[in-house]
């Protein structure tokens, strides 16, 4: 099972810290796969007992791109593992350079979390799916280290969890498209991530305001 953190705008290199020190201590004998996404200025040059990833990166090595971080950056601290496509970020990004990371990424052999996810106006509509697949058309559904992350918009950051039968139902159609593994994002808490776990084609979960404090993140994890 997956358990990945996306810290967001959120934790200084001094807090973070302290956040992978217990996080290490409690991995001592678990199997689960970890990733934790923390802000870029906190990354860490240590030995850690689960995966650090970038919440944003640019695809390039280096160069004249004011205020991105390349790879040359990324490799400072090891990291080869990269968010890619959240909501929040698809405000920003257009699709044309979603693509051009998600290529990148796949250029350096990066593992990569790939968020979909649609707006309530969409799923209200009965679009979704359709919606869904327009957002992977552009990427390489057959790239062994990718991983699909299912985030509805109107779940994240709201307390609101998508309903288990429409989670359940989006996994399924995805599930026809890639071998990639799927996880769930969307308020990902103590009170559902049980309910969440035991979706068919759900081998994981993407979890947001709830892993900010890492004691309820190592709980989350403890079940």
């Amino acid at each position: 099972m997956i358990f990945a953190a996306n810290l967001k705008c959120n934790h200084t290199r001094e807090s973070f810290k302290s956040y992978a020190d217990a996080l290490n201590k409690a991995l001592k004998n678990k199997d689960e796969e970890i990733f934790v996404f923390p802000p870029n200025v906190a990354f860490l040059k240590e030995d850690l007992k689960f995966t650090q990833g970038t919440q944003n990166f640019y695809p390039c090595f280096k160069g004249a791109f004011t205020g991105e971080i390349g790879k040359e950056h990324l490799d400072e601290f090891g990291i080869k593992c990269v968010l890619i496509g959240h909501s929040e970020r698809r405000i920003l990004d257009n699709e044309a350079l979603i693509k051009a990371k998600f290529d990148f990424a796949k250029e350096q052999n990066y593992t990569i979390f790939f968020c979909i996810g649609e707006d309530l106006k969409t799923k209200n509509l009965g679009n979704s799916k359709d919606f869904l697949k327009k957002q992977l058309e552009a990427i390489d559904l057959n790239y062994e280290k990718l991983i699909i992350a299912y985030e509805p918009i109107y779940s994240i950051g709201t307390g609101i969890s998508a309903d288990k039968e429409d989670i359940s139902d989006i996994l399924e159609t995805l599930s026809v498209l890639t071998k990639a593994k799927l996880l769930y994002g969307g308020s990902v808490n103590e009170n559902n991530i049980k309910e969440i776990q035991t979706i068919k084609h759900c081998s994981g979960v993407l979890i947001g305001s709830a892993a900010l404090k890492i004691e309820n993140f190592i709980k989350l994890i403890k079940g």
